[in-house]
C-alpha cells in the first residue's frame, strides 16, 4: 500500500501513481488539464458543517482528527479508496494552502491505521 498526499497546485510526477483529488470544492484556479486526475472522490472529503468549523485553524487539529476520522469510519467511499490504493500506488490530492493541517493528512493516515 502506498499512499501519498499532494497539493493539487503541485506538479504531476511520476511516482504520483494514480491521482485522486479529496476536496467536496474545485480547488480554485487550476483547470482538469493542469490537475491531471485520474478521479475526484468528493464524497470522501469532510462534511461541509466539519470543514467550515476546523477552517484550517491549527488549534482545533487535533479536535478535527478525530471528527473526521469519525466521518471517515461511516463513510461507504472509504472501502473504495482502499480498493485503488490495494491496486497501487495513490496520490491523495487537496487544495489547501496549508502542508501540514489538512484533511488529506488525516485521510492518509486513516488509510494506513483505520482505528
Amino acid at each position: 500500500m502506498a499512499v501519498q498526499i499532494k497539493r493539487v497546485y503541485d506538479e504531476p510526477g511520476p511516482d504520483d501513481g494514480q491521482r485522486i483529488l479529496v476536496d467536496r470544492l474545485w480547488p480554485r484556479g487550476i483547470s482538469k488539464e493542469k490537475a491531471a486526475l485520474d478521479d475526484w472522490m468528493k464524497d470522501i472529503a469532510p462534511t461541509p458543517a466539519l470543514r467550515k468549523w476546523f477552517d484550517h485553524r491549527p488549534e482545533r487539529w487535533v479536535e478535527f482528527r478525530k471528527r473526521y476520522r469519525e466521518e471517515l469510519r461511516e463513510n461507504p467511499a472509504v472501502e473504495a479508496l482502499r480498493e485503488r490504493v490495494a491496486a497501487g500506488t495513490v496520490t491523495l490530492l487537496y487544495g489547501s494552502r496549508d502542508r501540514q493541517y489538512n484533511h488529506a493528512a488525516v485521510l492518509a493516515d486513516f488509510l494506513a491505521k483505520p482505528a
